[in-house]
Formats: C-alpha cells, sequence, structure tokens
C-alpha cells in the first residue's frame, strides 16, 4: 500500500503526494477556467478558480492519496450553460491538457538540470540531485494523469472528448456504462505497474529529447 513507503522512504512519499496534489489541482482549475471561458460559471461561482487542494479536490481524496496513493478532483460544470456543442467536450480535455503541459515543463526543467550540473547523477547528497528527482517524477505523474484521463471510460475526461468525436457513444446503456467502469478498476488494480513503466520511458526519452536539444543549443 502507498502509505508504506511513508516508513522506507518518507522524502520519496512527501515528494509524490505534493506532485500529485499540485498537479491535479492544476488539472481542476484548467476544468474551472475552461468552463467559464465556454460560459459555464457553475465552477467559478463555487470557488474553483484557484489551487486551493481543499477546494478542487476535498479532505476525502486526499486521505485517500495519503493511505492508497489514489485520488480525484471534484469541479462540477454545467454543459447546459456551455456555448457550444464542443464545449463540454473541450472543458474535459482541459484538464488532461494542463498535465501534459506540466509534463512538458518538468521534462525540460529535467534536462536543463543534467545540462548545467551533469555531475548531478553521482552527487545524491546535493540539492541539484534533489530537484532533479522533484522534476524528473513530477513530469512521470503527469503523464501518467494525462493518459490515465484520456482513457474513453465513463468518469473519467477521455469519455466525454470521444463521446464528441463518436456521437453514438450516448446511445450505450448505462449497464454497459458500468461494465467500462469495472473495466476501469481493473485497469487501476492489475496493469498500473505496466502504465507506470510506460510513463516513465515515455518521460526518459522526452527528458533525453530536450538533453539533446539544449547541449545543442549550449
Amino acid at each position: 500500500m502507498f502509505i508504506e513507503l511513508l516508513g522506507s522512504n518518507p522524502n520519496f512519499y512527501f515528494m509524490c503526494v505534493l506532485i500529485v496534489i499540485f498537479s491535479v489541482c492544476c488539472h481542476e482549475y484548467m476544468h474551472a477556467r475552461a468552463a467559464l471561458w465556454q460560459g459555464d460559471s457553475t465552477a467559478a461561482d463555487l470557488g474553483h478558480l484557484t489551487l486551493n487542494p481543499l477546494k478542487q479536490m476535498g479532505a476525502f481524496p486526499i486521505i485517500m492519496l495519503l493511505i492508497i496513493g489514489i485520488t480525484w478532483g471534484q469541479v462540477p460544470v454545467n454543459p447546459s450553460r456551455m456555448k457550444h456543442r464542443y464545449s463540454d467536450a473541450l472543458v474535459s480535455f482541459a484538464g488532461p491538457f494542463a498535465n501534459l503541459m506540466l509534463f512538458l515543463v518538468f521534462s525540460i526543467a529535467t534536462a536543463v538540470v543534467l545540462v548545467k550540473y551533469p555531475q548531478t547523477v553521482h552527487l545524491t547528497s546535493s540539492s541539484a540531485f534533489g530537484a532533479l528527482l522533484l522534476f524528473y517524477h513530477a513530469a512521470m505523474l503527469n503523464i501518467l494523469l494525462f493518459i490515465f484521463n484520456m482513457l474513453p471510460i465513463p468518469i473519467l475526461d477521455g469519455y466525454n472528448v470521444f463521446s464528441f468525436m463518436f456521437p453514438g457513444v450516448h446511445n450505450i446503456n448505462q449497464e454497459l456504462k458500468n461494465g467500462m467502469i469495472a473495466i476501469l478498476f481493473i485497469l487501476v488494480l492489475f496493469t498500473f505497474d505496466k502504465l507506470q513503466n510506460l510513463c516513465y520511458l515515455i518521460t526518459q526519452f522526452a527528458v533525453d529529447i530536450f538533453r539533446n536539444v539544449l547541449g545543442f543549443i549550449a
């Protein structure tokens, strides 16, 4: 269980917790901002144009994060108040898009540290090494959040985006939707490690590209 890291590696535990809370809050903030842009002020009226985790996530999701490493946000939107037929999909995509942008920012930050302090990987007690770990894992966790949230499964953002692209999805009955949600939980339980490994590979690939580009420029 995730909380076991608190005993074995407390620094890594708190680093992951802070990264996830910050990333989820950015994700939810972008939902609220995009909804307001598209004419729905529901989230804004309820105070969700903030990075406050108690507002964007709530106490229970934060507790779940601390214990089992799984959490979620809770920004309310009202598609009926939005301007365009694509607005709901746009608002849904805004959250994962925030995570994608954070992935790129933290990947570049990781590359900058590696280029500026190439000896960092051998100096595990240095502040630069601490920054390297923070940026690298922040990049990995954000691409993980992006990929996971874009899965076309009900309750995830990807479902609304997928539904806009393929309107026939709206005709799926509730039993099938419940089955898709069950698939989500099975995915989390049995394949999450593989998804995490994939995200590490993607992160390393991105960091290597940015590192080579920065090295060439320098």
